[in-house]
Parts: structure tokens; C-alpha cells; sequence
């Protein structure tokens, strides 16, 4: 089969590889649609911190925002899955240490991340192998494109879960990438009141035709009393200014990662009496990311700006856009074409 392989830092290219076939526990999926993360970018760019820590290694087949169907299963697995259109645990843990006893399997300090840690072979290739246990079935109302967006999206769910922010409550986001835009269309479902700040206007154009009004630069935001702030930005001056905005006793939620070292105060954090939530993978907000866009709370296609094969991949690692993309951040793969 085809798959996009990252060979070195800067180099990547399809190459015909040997198809997965699925181990005990496992199936095998046929990719409908793959998305291409910042992380995608760090780990062609060499700058991904697991290359420096051992945890990934070149060469490296990238993806983990999927979806698809299944098509092959192996020993154990409920024959109930074939033929199901699904996505997917990016996390994979151990399934016997002390996290994964207790629910907590994407802190497990032995797992896979598909497409990303421990070799683990990712998406962005023409069929996947995935163990049954990291499966959730997609429901006929969410087309490629949205199942594609789980897993993303789920990461965001528990962004606004961890900020806590309801009906009523003010919630500013920093960062209008597509963590950020989740976080704002799952939080707006909620009831909150929605801020999001951009790095400048270009940035605010697409959160205004999604029909926020309350976008933000750094010159113009408001000095409200925000409940909770959300940093789902990559600049490493954020974190410190997301704890200084927060009101008192206020939620302060940590998604993006800098490619710096961030700096904040903890004497802002115990004088405000904040309570601060990091957040690592979706694996606890699938099911809840796919009951949003099922039932039509959340429209998350405005966000995907372009979908192209399998051999311009290397391309978009690259950081370059498709000429025909359209505002959105994010581009999805097509393994087929």
C-alpha cells in the first residue's frame, strides 16, 4: 500500500509499504480522510520534542486525526466492527500500569500514539491497523470531513470541560487555530459567553464568519472579568498572560505548547486562588465530540480549508498551503486519491 513516510528532518515522501495486517485485538481500517496537525509539522521539521527524547524515531509514517472503515479483523476482536465506519484513540496505553487501571491510559509512561510515539504507524497512508479497544463508531450523519475532526476535537471538548465555563460565563480563548476555533464552537454549544483573541485582524476573519462577534487583538480586547481563559496558542508570552487575565478564583486551561519554554507567575496562581488544568489528548472527549457534531451543535467543516491526496502531503508538512485552500487552518488528507 501507499504511505507517507518521514525519512529525516525536512524529507518525506510515498512509498509503497507492506500492508497492515491485524494482530490479535486489532483491525484493520481503510483511511477515508487524515488531517495534518501542528505535531505532523514538528516531527517533519525535526523540532517535535519526542525525536529529542527517544520516544520518535525516523523514519516515522505520520497521522493521527482519521477516520475510516473497517475492513479486516483479527483474533478477539467483536465481529460486529467490520464494516463500521469509525475513528479513533490516538493514545494508546499499556492497558496494565497503574494509569490505564485508573482511566488515565494517555499519561501511561509506555504508550503508543498512533502516527507519533514508539513507532507506532500513523494515517496518513492507505490503511491503518488499530487495536479494537481505541474504536468509537461514527454515526451516518458525520461525513469524512467531521470524522476527521474528531479527534481534534475532542482535545478541545476537554479544554471547555477543564474551563468549566457554562451558560452565562465569560470565556476567552487565545489562539484562533483549529484547537482554538473548537474550543470556541463547542463552548458557544454550551452557553458561554465566547472572547477570542488573534495575533491580528487577518487572524479574526474566519471567527467572525463563524459568527463570533467578540474577537479580539492584543491592543483592542476588553478588560473584562473573564471566568476562564483558555490558552490554545503555540507563542510562549501566553500562559503568563492567560493567569494575568483570568478573574479570581478563576479556571485558566493550558492546550497549546510553545516552541519555548513559557514562563508564569504560581504567585499570581495562588494569590488569585486560580485553578490551572493542562490538557494531553482527546481520549477522554471523543464520544462527547461525536455526539456534537452528530447532532448538529457543532459545525466544524468550516475549519478544513482544503483536501488533497496522499502525494502532496509532503507539501503541507512542509507548511505550504494548497492554492485552492480556503480560510480554514487545517488541510485533510485523502489516502485514496
Amino acid at each position: 500500500m501507499r504511505a507517507l513516510v518521514i525519512t529525516g528532518p525536512g524529507a518525506a515522501e510515498v512509498l509503497d509499504v507492506e500492508p497492515p495486517v491485524a494482530a490479535p485485538g486489532q483491525v484493520v481500517v481503510d483511511v477515508e480522510r487524515a488531517g495534518v496537525c501542528g505535531t505532523d509539522l514538528e516531527l517533519f521539521s525535526g523540532a517535535m520534542s519526542y525525536l529529542h527524547s527517544g520516544q520518535a524515531w525516523y523514519p516515522l509514517r505520520p497521522g493521527h486525526e482519521w477516520c475510516g472503515v473497517v475492513t479486516a479483523l483479527g483474533d478477539g476482536v467483536d465481529p460486529g466492527w467490520l464494516g463500521r465506519r469509525v475513528t479513533g484513540d490516538t493514545m494508546l496505553g499499556c492497558g496494565h500500569c497503574r494509569f490505564c487501571r485508573t482511566g488515565v491510559s494517555h499519561v501511561c509512561p509506555d504508550r503508543a500514539e498512533i502516527g507519533i510515539r514508539m513507532g507506532f504507524p500513523g494515517a496518513l497512508a492507505e490503511r491503518l491497523a488499530v487495536p479494537a479497544s481505541a474504536l468509537h463508531a461514527l454515526p451516518e450523519t458525520i461525513d469524512a470531513t467531521l470524522g476527521a475532526l474528531v479527534e481534534p476535537g475532542a482535545n478541545s471538548l476537554r479544554a471547555v470541560r477543564a474551563a468549566a465555563a457554562g451558560p452565562g460565563d465569560r470565556l476567552l480563548v487565545l489562539g484562533t487555530g483549529t484547537i482554538g476555533l473548537l474550543v470556541a464552537l463547542l463552548a458557544r454549544a454550551r452557553g458561554s459567553e465566547v472572547h477570542l483573541l488573534g495575533r491580528d485582524e487577518p487572524a479574526l476573519r474566519l471567527p467572525r464568519d463563524l459568527g463570533f462577534a467578540n474577537v479580539w487583538t492584543r491592543p483592542s480586547l476588553p478588560s473584562h472579568p473573564w471566568d476562564a481563559v483558555v490558552d490554545a496558542s503555540n507563542a510562549a508570552d501566553l500562559p503568563a498572560l492567560a493567569l494575568d487575565l483570568v478573574r479570581p478564583a478563576g479556571r485558566v486551561v493550558y492546550i497549546g505548547i510553545a516552541a519555548s519554554p513559557s514562563r508564569a507567575d504560581t504567585r499570581d496562581l495562588v494569590f488569585k486562588d486560580v485553578t490551572a488544568v493542562g490538557v494531553l489528548s482527546g481520549s477522554g472527549g471523543l464520544a462527547g465530540t461525536i455526539e456534537a457534531y452528530a447532532d448538529g451543535s457543532v459545525d466544524a467543516h468550516p475549519l478544513v480549508a482544503a483536501t488533497v491526496g496522499l502525494g502532496d502531503a509532503a507539501e503541507v508538512l512542509a507548511g505550504r498551503r494548497p492554492a485552492s485552500a480556503g480560510p480554514g487552518p487545517k488541510i485533510h488528507i485523502d489516502p485514496r486519491r
